[in-house]
């Protein structure tokens, strides 16, 4: 369960090096008289990050008004892949906004008309429309209207269901919980939709580690179960709209089977169904492939983007086949700010960016490095880390309590928050609230990566110990 950060000053042991500066108290004393103001005012959710008053943040760097530096791990929950406050992307955004142009709705604008042109190009065939909307949740919520749509079209009321995954995360929004796998999430809508069905997701985390006996399936395995899975939910092949997956899931890295992925590419051609990749936070670079669907030789129908799209402003998209983004006619499918000019021309600049100083190469390269560093620490800490994965520039310690398999969601916040004291930055533990996420800009290189994985080994050994003295 997740818990505050709360904003008291403590006594630090300063630390001071090319890439990290932390004074004498963390939080500092006026960073909390701010963050308790704000807090007045605004709901408990909030309270949910590590107390680090952010002043401006810039590459691999967050600072805050009192001369502190943070090297980032988190990348502002997975946006920020071509680093923080990006010079090209800056301008652009600068620029747009010195001309005199902010918002436009619907109309056309210049910037909105370069970005879809530049993501068409890049996005392999049949993948030639882009629909721009704000958020990732925005997107999929589209990806299940789309697919619904095209089966009410097809074949009328009997193909309208959508399948996704256990322990899958879609958003916040009604429709993209609906979609999620995690029942807690979704329990305050109370009136689930029976259309929207969950299957095991293959190999995942929980059916290796948690359940030995579904442990070490193959591709075939892992796919015959979820055509059981359909059939013990009464769900035919032909009933089904739409099936969307994460690339990998977002509450610990897990990611899908490349021979599974191509099973479910066959299946759904084979039965008309819309296949959509759930890429919000893969696409850009962050897995080593500009779509972290490229590793699996596959090409979905739809695929929903965000976080990183930008690595700033919000601003999310679906890309998809040319017959099914043109099944709403004029103002039919629209949003307030689709394709806002200033976030228009972050994108591109952002995306442009990626590109010309390879840093997708970068995230292969640095992610072969960040793989062997977390293998060394699930090794170091076996007892206490149950499981690990990585792939490109995103990888996860999913943290147990020792000789169990119960989830140590307090180890993992001490973790996150000792990180913090010493100048790196995580953000909060996710999924069941033991999940550690690593996700740095893609910007990073070697010796920083090094250090920030010494601070993290640091205090994951503190976290032990001071955990082993409470018992």
């Amino acid at each position: 369960m997740a818990r505050v950060f709360e904003a008291i000053p403590q006594k630090n042991i300063p630390v001071e090096t090319k890439y990290r500066k932390v004074g004498s108290f963390f939080p500092q004393p006026e960073a909390c008289e701010l963050i308790n103001e704000m807090r007045k005012y605004e709901p408990r959710s909030m309270t949910g990050q590590p107390p680090v008053l952010w002043d401006k943040a810039e590459g691999i760097h967050v600072y805050d008004r009192w001369g502190n530096k943070w090297l980032d791990l988190s990348s502002c929950v997975v946006v920020a892949n071509s680093g923080h406050t990006n010079p090209d992307v800056q301008k652009a955004v600068i620029d747009v906004a010195s001309h005199g142009l902010l918002s436009t709705y619907c109309f056309p604008n210049e910037q909105r008309m370069k970005l879809v042109q530049r993501i068409s190009e890049l996005a392999p065939d049949p993948l030639n429309k882009v629909f721009l909307l704000t958020t990732g949740s925005e997107a999929t919520e589209c990806a299940i209207k789309l697919c619904r749509t095209y089966g009410l079209r097809k074949k009328g009321a009997d193909k309208i269901k959508i399948v996704t995954f256990d322990n899958a995360f879609h958003g916040r929004t009604m429709g993209s919980q609906l979609a999620g796998g995690q029942p807690a999430g979704k329990a305050w809508i109370v009136n689930d939709d029976k259309d929207i069905i969950q299957a095991p997701f293959p190999n995942a985390f929980y059916y290796e580690w948690a359940d030995e006996s579904r442990a070490d399936y193959s591709d075939d395995k892992c796919f015959a179960m979820f055509l059981k899975a359909l059939e013990e939910k009464n769900v035919k092949p032909s009933e089904i709209a739409g099936i969307m997956a994460e690339t990998f899931q977002g509450v610990w890295v897990q990611f899908m089977p490349k021979g599974f992925m191509q099973r479910l590419r066959n299946f759904c051609t084979e039965h008309d169904i819309i296949l959509v990749m759930d890429e919000v936070q893969a696409a850009f670079g962050r897995t080593g492939k500009m779509f972290g669907f490229e590793h699996s030789g596959i090409v979905p129908d739809l695929v929903c983007c965000g976080k990183g799209i930008t690595s700033s402003l919000p601003l999310s998209c679906v890309i998809g086949r040319e017959d099914v983004m043109d099944l709403y006619g004029p103002n039919e499918m629209t949003s307030t700010h689709s394709g806002n000019p200033i976030c228009s021309a972050a994108a591109l600049a952002n995306i442009n960016y990626i590109v010309a100083y390879n840093l997708i190469d970068n995230s292969a390269k640095m992610g072969v490095l960040m793989d062997k560093q977390i293998r060394e620490l699930q090794a170091k800490y076996a007892d206490n880390i149950g499981w690990a994965s990585t792939l490109g520039l995103t990888g996860c310690l999913v943290f147990v309590k020792p000789g169990t398999k119960e989830w140590d969601a307090d180890i993992a916040f001490d973790i996150v928050l000792k990180c913090a004291q010493k100048g790196v930055l995580l953000f909060a533990p996710v999924g069941s609230g033991a999940t550690i996420k690593i996700a740095p800009p893609l910007v990073i290189t070697e010796e920083p990566l090094n250090e920030a994985f010494e601070v993290l080994d640091e205090a994951i050994s503190e976290a032990i110990m001071e955990h082993c003295n409470c018992k």
